[in-house]
């Protein structure tokens, strides 16, 4: 919707005979419903099974009571939380008065924030050892990538859609160490499985090996900030394991939008934004290390030293269940940190917990199949750059070509152009993002137009959407 708050066009929009069906929320409903298997995650799924669509979709109270807790500006329809959120008010309340008691205390931020991070940790399933705050995504990927003892001729495989949080770290560490990397060119649209993402690194690896390379880590977004394409955690973790490789997950997009238990995924880190869909305030950021072994991921800890901190030990850390030293304390910890932002953002997670983290990914994955459903039903199968089948592969993010003629998709000009005019030529108007990757077999890059769908969306907003976009795509032809 528009606005965060509750108005009355909206109510009598989605009231309609006293029960709040419409076209759309019939279509929503069954995307939700009896047809949330062909578009969530198997996470979203066990949520959608324990959370009956009737509490999902029909309590408009529940959701609106979700959708106040946001400002908004009115006047604009934003859909592009893959780059940046709003802080709800009770986040942005905390961090108010925050500032101001550090202000009126002189105070510094001196600490590992440990009691923040233990309130925060058994909401992503790690121990507060395991989660550290990071200045967000991309720093966490610093903190991961170049805090391992690479050594000269190591080779990671990663892929050509990689962001530059992960790709700039990677260059450093070429530079610096010696390493090789070894991109996955990645397929785009519907017509893939998980099955394609475990044969394509699978056979990487081992074709890097067969020429007597040392593979020693995989790296790889999940989602693909390009495409919205979710690479397969659990999947691609079971290629690493057989593999016996470091595994590093660009997870800016996870934290807010999926319900991840990161300790039983295993991945050795996992770097996440605080301020896209957890909604927490800028310069945050969620960084999961694995510190422990457990049967999700036996292999031994990787070595590792932390780059940007004033808490350091040399002690080894234990090859058990058990951990030896806090490695969540030094990547967070360095000089005096502006603890209200953390403060915020452990609030914004603390309601994102109230909620129900499942309740909200089952809640923005049915957003994101109606768009879906709604895009093919105008544009066609072959306009998506998101998969839309594999309940695998699905994120709350959907990447397509709204161009009449296909091949305009390859000016990104005419991409911006789009994107402006969304905002520009609607009331309300639309926030949307153009993206641009590489597609196999293409001349030239694609600027997907890229749209995010989360708890202050509803079915409504997506049909203006789509309409909005139909009719903007006939004005370009």
């Amino acid at each position: 919707m528009a606005s965060a708050r509750i108005d009355e066009s909206r109510t009598a929009g989605s009231a309609a005979a006293g029960c709040g069906w419409s076209v759309s929320r019939r279509a929503f409903l069954r995307v939700l419903g009896c047809g949330a298997g062909a578009a969530m995650t198997g996470s979203a799924m066990a949520s959608a099974a324990a959370t009956p669509s009737s509490v999902l979709l029909q309590d408009d109270a529940f959701w609106a009571r979700v959708q106040d807790m946001f400002e908004l500006n009115p006047n604009k329809t934003f859909m592009n939380i893959g780059t940046s959120g709003s802080m709800p008010r009770e986040a942005l309340d905390v961090f108010n008065q925050e500032n101001h008691l550090k202000a009126m205390e002189s105070a510094s931020g001196y600490g590992t924030l440990a009691v923040l991070r233990a309130r925060v940790a058994p909401g992503f399933g790690v121990d507060p050892d395991e989660l550290a705050f990071s200045g967000n995504a991309s720093s966490g990927m610093c903190h991961a990538i170049l805090g391992l003892d690479w050594q000269a001729g190591d080779v990671i495989v990663t892929t050509n859609h990689e962001h530059s949080g992960g790709n700039i770290p990677l260059a450093i560490a070429a530079d610096r160490y010696g390493i090789e990397i070894s991109r996955v060119e990645l397929p785009v649209g519907n017509a893939q499985s998980a099955a394609t993402y475990v044969e394509l690194f699978d056979s990487r690896i081992r074709q890097l090996r067969a020429r007597g390379k040392r593979v020693r880590a995989v790296m790889w977004s999940a989602p693909s900030y390009k495409t919205g394409t979710m690479l397969p955690i659990a999947e691609l973790m079971e290629v690493v394991k057989k593999h016996e490789l470091i595994s590093i997950v660009d997870g800016a997009h996870l934290p807010g939008m999926m319900a991840y238990d990161y300790a039983a995924l295993g991945m050795d880190f996992m770097a996440g934004a605080g301020h896209k869909w957890q909604c927490g305030p800028s310069s945050t950021g969620i960084l999961v290390i694995r510190n422990k072994l457990r049967a999700s991921n036996p292999l031994p800890l990787p070595k590792w030293y932390p780059i940007h901190t004033n808490v350091y030990s040399r002690q080894a850390r234990g090859g058990s269940g058990a951990a030896s030293v806090d490695i969540a304390a030094s990547a967070t910890s360095c000089g005096s940190l502006h603890t209200p932002m953390f403060k915020s953002l452990v609030r914004a997670c603390e309601m994102w917990d109230g909620i129900g983290r499942k309740k909200i990914e089952t809640y923005d994955l049915a957003l994101s199949a109606y768009l879906k459903e709604r895009i093919v039903e105008r544009w066609g199968v072959g306009a998506l750059y998101s998969p839309k089948d594999d309940p695998k592969l699905v994120s709350a993010m959907t990447s397509f070509n709204p161009f009449r003629t296909p091949a305009d998709i390859m000016d990104g000009r005419k991409a911006e152009q789009f994107v402006g005019r969304m905002q520009s030529d609607f009331a309300p108007g639309f926030v949307l993002r153009k993206v641009d990757f590489a597609v196999v077999g293409a001349p030239a890059n694609h600027h997907g137009i890229r749209v995010s769908t989360h708890v202050w969306h509803d079915a409504g907003d997506i049909d203006r959407l789509v309409e909005s976009m139909w009719a903007l795509s006939e004005k370009m032809a």
